[in-house]
Parts: C-alpha cells; structure tokens; sequence
C-alpha cells in the first residue's frame, strides 16, 4: 500500500476528487496510528448515512443520534478488525444497524415494563371519592414532570418507583453495572426534585 498522504489530502478526498474507497483507507491507516483528525474525516463523510440508518429503524431522532455516535466510537476502537479490502461505509452501517436493533429490543422490553406497571397499578383499591380527585391530580402531574425529563431518566424512574424494582433487578433490565444504575437512578432524581421545585410547587414533598 502506498504511504498515506495525511489529512490535508484526505479533505479534499471529500470533496469529490478522489476515489472515495481509497480515501477511506488512508484514513483508517492514518487513525489506526493516532491521527484523529484521519478519523474526523470519516464522521464527516459518513454521520449523515450513520444517522439516517439508524433512524429508519428507531424512528427517533434523538435515539437515532445516539446510536451513530455510539457507532463511530465502536468503530475507532475496532479499528484493527477492519480489512482494508473492504469499503468503510459498510462496515460502519454494520456497527450502526446492530446497535439500532439492539436499542430497539431494550425499548421494547422497557415499554412491556412500563404496561406491566400500568396494570399492576391499576389493580389498587379505589379510594374515598374527594381521595380519588386529589389522588388522580397529584398523579397527572407527576406523571406531567416525568414526562418532560429525558428517555433514560424516564425509564429509571418508572423501574425504580413504579416497579419498585431493586439495583440489582434494575441493572438486569437495563444491562448495566448495579453502581451505574446507582448513580443514574440518584441523578434522575435530582433533576425530577429540582423539575417540580421549579414548576410544579404543589407537589413538593411528594417526590421524597
């Protein structure tokens, strides 16, 4: 292979005056060396395609972005797998097509969750009528507060508080380390406290 001619070269490669699946190898060679400006180049070039793969499969722009950003990371760090007989583009969408299927399979196990919970809450005594109107009040908005944090907050919280689930069960769930479902679970919270301090005054006390 011919000696990689650095990232000034591989700019203009984008550009559109060289044969791209070359480019790519030298940038693969450049990166596999150090070089994240080599690297740099082949996000350019490819976000937009990591994006929109994993879009057609989430169907969530958020998630979606996630995904690709997580792939880019798993490719530079699987850089040495890489054939440089292959072309980049392809393999990069492997990496983002197998996290964006992963990630669909974990929300669906979190949605069937969160509809357990739903009827297993459903199950409680009905209480005193006048109890009932406050009780479906003060739920509306805790449920409004919860709502307006973000996905992954959501979900620690439904897991927490309305599975009642321990670390342990919880870290199971979500297929993370039971000191990271410690500190995420303490941080969602944080910012649940913090929410209804800020907008929703009525319900202070009630998310202790």
């Amino acid at each position: 292979m011919t000696r990689p001619k650095g990232t000034k070269y591989l700019a203009e490669v984008y550009e559109g005056r060289v044969d791209t699946h070359l480019a790519d190898a030298e940038a693969v060679v450049l990166a596999r060396r150090g070089d994240a400006a080599a690297f740099a180049v082949l996000v350019r070039a490819y976000q937009d395609a990591a994006f929109r793969t994993a879009f057609l499969i989430l169907r969530d722009a958020a998630s979606a972005e996630d995904v690709a950003q997580e792939a880019f990371v798993r490719a530079y760090s699987h850089l040495a797998r890489f054939r440089e007989e292959e072309a980049f583009k392809p393999w990069l969408l492997r990496i983002v097509t197998n996290l964006a299927l992963n990630e669909q399979r974990s929300r669906a196990r979190r949605i069937g969750l969160l509809e357990r919970a739903g009827q297993l809450l459903s199950r409680e005594p009905a209480p005193e009528p006048q109890e009932a109107i406050e009780a479906d009040d003060e739920a509306a908005e805790v449920l409004q507060a919860l709502n307006r944090l973000r996905g992954d907050d959501r979900v620690i919280l439904y897991l927490r508080y309305f599975l009642e689930l321990d670390e342990r069960e919880m870290a199971k769930v979500i297929n993370r380390p039971p000191g990271t479902v410690k500190s995420r679970l303490h941080r969602a919270s944080q910012r649940l406290r913090q929410l209804i301090e800020a907008e929703y005054p009525e319900l202070r006390g009630q998310n202790d």
